[in-house]
């Protein structure tokens, strides 16, 4: 390891012996929060909160990305080497997982069918304004990876979520319109950009954040 390695982890390690950002990073283990949520949650000032901020992504620990929705709000997010860091927090089962975001033509269509084949907990998806069908390179996508949403058809929020699901969000303006989930990740929206390498990068990341989710929930079972 080199010395340049070795400062990094340092530089990490002392931003987490803060209580309060252990806290901080605790909350985004699996949410992807504002900071304005964050100042709630840790009942601090917004001017602290920066600070404390501030310090974490100097560490390579959070990052900070603007809202796809609303431009004027950010969402801070934890790193791939916070998470080698910082274990994650157990999630008490649900009886059920609901992925939304706003047309169900992509991310939450991934979500719904990778879900599947890693946990027996029902699951379901479902769009604010859904779209008419299911998005072509969203159908490529999955089935580069063994998934087969040929048949997927998108579905309104009303019509799909019955009120007893951990209800995850998978898009800003979906998070936005529908007010707070129960978690929300901050996943660009393929579809913008509508080429194979922006799917595929979405469903890296969606893969990604659904086996933590599920490992925590294994974690809370045992």
């Amino acid at each position: 390891m080199s010395t340049a390695d070795r400062q990094g982890r340092a530089q990490a390690y002392a931003a987490l012996g803060d209580p309060v950002r252990l806290h901080i990073v605790d909350l985004l283990a699996h949410d992807d929060l504002s900071p304005k949520q964050l100042a709630g949650a840790v009942d601090l000032p917004t001017n602290l909160l920066a600070h404390h901020l501030q310090t974490l992504e100097r560490a390579g620990l959070i990052e900070r990305h603007h809202s796809e929705g609303d431009r004027r709000r950010t969402y801070v997010t934890r790193t791939a080497a916070c998470e080698r860091l910082v274990g994650l927090p157990s999630i008490n089962p649900p009886d059920a997982v609901a992925f939304v975001c706003s047309h169900n033509s992509a991310r939450s269509q991934l979500a719904e069918a990778y879900w599947r084949t890693v946990s027996s907990l029902p699951v379901t998806s479902a769009g604010t304004d859904p779209a008419a069908a299911v998005h072509p390179l969203a159908v490529a996508t999955g089935r580069r990876h063994g998934l087969d949403l040929s048949a997927a058809q998108p579905k309104l929020i009303d019509q799909a979520l019955t009120g007893g699901e951990l209800v995850v969000s998978v898009c800003d303006l979906a998070h936005e319109s529908i007010g707070d989930t129960d978690l929300h990740w901050s996943i660009p929206d393929p579809a913008a950009r509508a080429d194979e390498d922006a799917f595929e990068a979405a469903f890296v990341e969606l893969v990604a954040r659904i086996d933590r989710l599920t490992s925590a929930i294994s974690s809370a079972k045992r």
